[in-house]
């Protein structure tokens, strides 16, 4: 299993885009798991050449099983708690 957590968080370049193409392509068909903070629809102007991007998103998209969680993020309830900060009555923390 291969997982890749935060992809697209910015533009490929030419030969990161050609090394992702050829992994994905080696491992069709295995597991894979893939987070991102993007929706794959807005993964396509990452990639300089679009026909790779559409080559790999074709090979990412089409077979794969899509969970969409909307919400907050939980990140926030892990930060360390700053003696500074203040919390408001809907238990929100503000930061200074």
């Amino acid at each position: 299993m291969l997982i890749r957590d935060d992809f697209a968080m910015r533009q490929f370049s030419a030969s990161q885009a050609d090394d992702l193409y050829g992994l994905v392509s080696e491992r069709q068909g295995r597991s894979l798991i893939i987070t991102s903070n993007r929706a794959p629809s807005d993964w396509y102007p990452l990639f300089p050449n679009p026909v790779v991007a559409e080559s790999l998103l074709d090979r990412l998209i089409n077979t794969s099983h899509q969970v969409i969680m909307n919400g907050p993020s939980y990140r926030p309830n892990k930060r360390p708690k700053n003696p500074t900060d203040k919390t408001d009555k809907t238990g929100k923390t503000t930061i200074k």
